[in-house]
């Protein structure tokens, strides 16, 4: 009973929103404890367990009212631990942690107006290391590059590209403070300070050695041509440094691009193809239903041109509801996925916002289009953040969807499933902002009862 009144109790919070009283009642568990496996007299032993059950009582009772005056410290206090801040931002963690639980005594005490003056401090403090989390998960690797330039000097050689860097620092810095939690614009400015602190090194570091070597400007000359030398024989274009760099360059600009052309004629000449071939099997499966005296195995083989047909004709269907900014329909074998990367959620949360119901909507009439299937709803995050707090993040938001679908299409538990990735499935490099927004999904997958029945 005692065990059972515990985890109810840590359930509703109750080390947090009442720890005088939930600090006594574990006091007295303890002491049932040692005192049975020490065997001592077993009435006493259940004294001390009424003890535990009476702090229980007084803690969960507590928190009815800590609930209410405590919520918006709460809120702040998830967001820091969301952004790591405990790990991050200790010094700053542990001061909150110190000042809410001051504030939960008082509130034990029935000091209303020093509980509410107490968790203000302490929220402002859970904000202050949330921040301060949240800079150090975006700029900690530019701020350590940027040390590493000042400590060697490279100001002295490569000054304007050190300046840049700590320009592109500042702004990712002034941006997390103006918006905490729209962090695409400073994540992508503290990618590049860290990019151009580090090319401020290399070039220091370079400089450095060239005015150690006896190598005179031909020389330097000879050895920036060679990559763009061996790019242009990659590409079959002769490159000429006649007249500088920019005639090569645009070379193999050009060439470049008569690739993508080529590549993307070549993708719509296999789509016509695509469709010739559809064509072709229609126009078969027609004429063996004019025959009438088909064979066994020709009738069979026709039964699945035409099963194989309502099921491709079924994924066009669904592929058709999303727009291109929304997702992609793609198909895994015989399995349907629903790539939502037009699924957005607040930093560091799981909450599914208004803006976004239409499109699960649409969601919820694709499921429908499969009738007896199964559906399994897959978190993914970018690569940003730690590996704990990714894996988190992701499931936690793979069931708030799978709930949602639950919830609005009265579909059981053994119907739809989800589970979490975190940032071990990418579909596009986390080098850019727009792999990343790929890479931040949720994944529908439908599997057909057609599968199932296979399986």
């Amino acid at each position: 009973d005692a065990d059972r009144m515990l985890a109810q109790a840590r359930e509703k919070k109750a080390d947090i929103y009442a720890p005088t009283n939930f600090a006594k009642a574990i006091e007295y568990y303890n002491d049932a404890d040692e005192a049975f496996r020490n065997g001592k007299n077993l009435e006493d032993i259940r004294g001390k367990l009424r003890g535990t059950a009476s702090y229980l009582l007084k803690a969960m009772d507590a928190c009815k009212l800590a609930e209410v005056t405590f919520s918006s410290v709460m809120g702040a206090r998830t967001d820091a631990i969301s952004a790591s801040a405990p790990k991050s931002s200790g010094e700053l963690w542990r001061k909150a942690e110190a000042q809410f639980k001051t504030a939960a005594q008082a509130l034990e005490d029935g000091d209303v107006n020093e509980a509410r003056k107490e968790a203000g401090g302490a929220e402002a403090i859970y904000r202050t290391a949330e921040l301060e989390a949240i800079k150090a998960n975006y700029l900690t690797p530019a701020r350590q590059l940027l040390q590493r330039a000042d400590a060697m000097d490279a100001k002295d050689n490569a000054p304007r590209t050190l300046d840049k860097a700590k320009t592109l620092a500042a702004k990712a810095e002034a941006l997390l403070k103006q918006n905490r939690y729209d962090t695409d614009e400073a994540r992508q400015l503290a990618q590049n300070a860290k990019y151009e602190a580090a090319h401020a090194i290399y070039l220091h570091q370079t400089i450095i050695s060239l005015k150690k070597s006896d190598r005179g400007f031909e020389d330097v000359m000879l050895t920036a041509e060679e990559p763009l030398q061996r790019i242009a024989g990659a590409l079959d274009v002769k490159a000429e440094f006649d007249a500088g760099f920019d005639g090569p360059s645009k070379d193999v600009v050009a060439a470049i691009t008569t690739m993508k052309s080529n590549s993307k004629r070549d993708a719509e000449t296999i789509r016509d193809q695509q469709s010739e071939i559809q064509n072709l099997r229609q126009q078969v499966a027609s004429m063996e239903g004019r025959l009438g005296t088909l064979s066994a195995n020709e009738k069979q083989l026709q039964n699945t041109l035409t099963t194989q047909k309502q099921q491709e004709e079924t994924i066009a269907q669904t592929a058709r509801l999303f727009t291109e900014e929304e997702g992609i329909v793609v198909r895994d074998g015989n399995n349907i996925i629903l790539r939502l990367w037009g699924m957005v959620f607040p930093f560091g949360r799981n909450t599914i916002e208004p803006q976004f119901f239409g499109l699960l909507t649409k969601v919820q009439e694709a499921i429908r289009k499969y009738p007896g299937c199964q559906v399994a709803i897959e978190g993914h995050t970018d690569s940003q953040g730690t590996d704990e707090s990714n894996q988190r993040l992701s499931e936690s938001r793979a069931e708030a969807v799978a709930e949602y679908l639950k919830a609005n299409m009265g579909v059981g538990g053994a119907q739809i499933t989800w589970a979490g990735y975190g940032e071990n499935r990418p579909i596009a490099s986390n080098d850019n902002n727009e792999g990343r927004t790929k890479n931040r999904r949720i994944d529908v997958v439908i599997i057909p009862e057609w599968a199932i029945i296979g399986k």
